[in-house]
């Protein structure tokens, strides 16, 4: 937790210039709000709300209620696209660590309405809810996104929990 706290904060105090730019990108290319709110379930099955750079065209899931997204999404804006390719989107996330409600390192949090159908179709998913989520994760850094399906990710996942480090968070972070 005291790694978590330090790196963000610091985090925070360097790149808040970048952040605002960002920010201004975003508000000038897309009508809606710069950052997007939405609930994901983290440590021990809570509900949290997580904060991410909006990436999409205002209300994308109007239509469609809650997809999952595609690397070639047509809902994803220009600025959206280079965001995440850099995973610039989830700077945001840092606000989340600093409340705790997430880490630096662990499990990507899902949103309850898959986490619902995951747990019924994957035997032992919510062993993953039983570490604090994170804003990068062993999956990550292996390039398993979300285009990857869920039970490969969660290999990975698994491989993180039951070998968690100082050492491996600060390998993951590297």
């Amino acid at each position: 937790r005291l790694m978590d706290i330090v790196v963000s904060s610091i985090l925070l105090l360097l790149f808040s210039p970048f952040l605002l730019v960002i920010a201004l990108l975003i508000k000038l290319t897309s009508k809606g709000p710069v950052l997007y709110h939405q609930e994901r379930m983290g440590l021990d099955g809570k509900k949290f709300v997580m904060h991410k750079f909006r990436t999409m065209v205002y209300d994308a899931e109007s239509q469609t209620g809650p997809v999952m997204c595609s690397p070639d999404d047509p809902r994803i804006t220009k600025i959206g696209k280079f965001l995440r390719k850099f995973s610039l989107d989830e700077v945001p996330q840092v606000f989340n660590v600093l409340k705790g409600e997430m880490s630096l390192v662990g499990p990507r949090p899902e949103r309850p309405v898959f986490v619902k159908e995951f747990r019924e179709k994957i035997p032992k998913y919510m062993l993953r809810h039983k570490v604090k989520s994170g804003i990068t994760g062993w999956a990550q850094v292996h390039g398993l996104r979300q285009d990857t399906p869920i039970d490969k990710r969660l290999e990975y996942d698994f491989y993180y929990i039951q070998n968690w480090s100082l050492s491996l968070d600060l390998k993951i972070i590297w």
